[in-house]
């Protein structure tokens, strides 16, 4: 591997108490970058100290948005011992979102390697606290000076970090939800299946509307038929159906989750009966006028668990277990966040240490 350079900041920050936190505000001193450009590949792997880039007006990132990114999170256990969630995983699906966008693939190891060399550097700025966590910010955009639809030959690879406090300010408690039949956010042969900034730019507008009439979030619809549920906000999300997990499957329009797939492996290892198929929005409805609905959650990296309480379409409102955090929601959101900061044996080998 390539050495990383390192330059230090000449005096560095301090992390802020945890309720001055919030979520994606605050910055590390300093940050990971690399380049890339056709025929020589990513170079130059380098940590400097987090801060403003000088790119021209033309640079085609800004124009026609070739661009990815990813989210993990690192923890500080109580013995001190610093680990991130499922490292690997969450680099493969930063190579499948680059694919997807005609963007050169990383070395995993390498850019892991940097990773941990930037936490080992920053290990300061990670909180301690239940419910904290430094987020980690891998991106890539592309730098070509240049007006015109094409694939980029150059590229800056970067990863930021952030110390955060619990991602919705309401805490561990269900969620309103809006079911979404106006607009759409994603279609197969699409890129929902890509963590990619126009993805998120395209649910502002359902999502500003549905915070206007009171509601925490939208619940994505299929974009032909309008009536399959795909994503809830920006998580996935699951359906508990006399006592059967059901989340949608990933079919082309949907970022599989590395949360979902974390609790699809924990209800198989529980014996709980987990499915991935197509689920309508009648078809919930209809459980809940059954008694048959017994709990819905979001599933994402920010949040882990997300409980839903109330769904809203067109007009008709149900809520969930009384909208009340659901028994077996609570049960993952322990047993994942127990092991994030090293209170639950990491039995699955999820957690990979960092020195220092």
């Amino acid at each position: 591997m390539t050495d990383i350079i390192v330059n230090t900041v000449d005096k560095p920050g301090v992390l802020p108490t945890d309720e001055k936190l919030g979520f994606g505000k605050i910055f590390t001193d300093h940050m990971f970058v690399m380049d890339y450009e056709t025929g020589k590949g990513w170079h130059s792997p380098r940590i400097i100290p987090y801060g403003e880039f000088a790119f021209v007006p033309a640079t085609i990132v800004f124009h026609y948005g070739q661009a990815i990114f990813e989210g993990m999170k690192a923890f500080r256990a109580a013995n001190n011992q610093i680990a991130v969630f499922r490292t690997k995983q969450y680099l493969n699906r930063f190579n499948r979102s680059a694919g997807h966008l005609c963007i050169p693939p990383i070395d995993v190891e390498e850019v892991q390697a940097g990773l941990f060399k930037l936490l080992e550097l920053e290990k300061d700025w990670i909180p301690g606290t239940l419910g904290t966590s430094l987020y980690i910010r891998p991106f890539i955009i592309s730098t070509d000076s240049y007006i015109g639809v094409k694939v980029a030959s150059t590229y800056k690879l970067f990863i930021i970090l952030s110390p955060v406090g619990a991602y919705y300010d309401t805490g561990f408690n269900p969620v309103s939800i809006k079911v979404e039949d106006k607009y759409v956010r994603a279609t197969k042969g699409g890129l929902g299946q890509a963590k990619t900034p126009a993805n998120y730019a395209l649910s502002l507008s359902a999502q500003a509307e549905a915070h206007n009439e009171g509601f925490d979030q939208v619940l994505w619809l299929d974009a032909v038929h309008r009536k399959y549920v795909e994503e809830v906000g920006t998580m996935n999300i699951f359906f508990k159906i006399k006592g059967e997990i059901i989340t949608p499957e990933l079919s082309g329009s949907i970022l599989g989750g590395i949360t979902r797939h974390t609790v699809l492996e924990l209800a198989q290892n529980w014996g709980v009966k987990a499915t991935e198929r197509q689920i309508s929005i009648e078809e919930v409805y209809d459980a809940h006028a059954k008694g048959e609905l017994e709990e819905v959650f979001g599933t994402g990296t920010a949040a882990v668990i997300s409980p839903v309480g109330e769904l809203s379409w067109k007009g008709q409102k149900i809520k969930i277990n009384n909208n009340q955090t659901g028994e077996f929601a609570k049960k993952l959101f322990d047993f994942v966040t127990g092991v994030q900061y090293g209170s639950v044996p990491d039995e699955f080998n999820w957690m990979d240490k960092v020195k220092g």
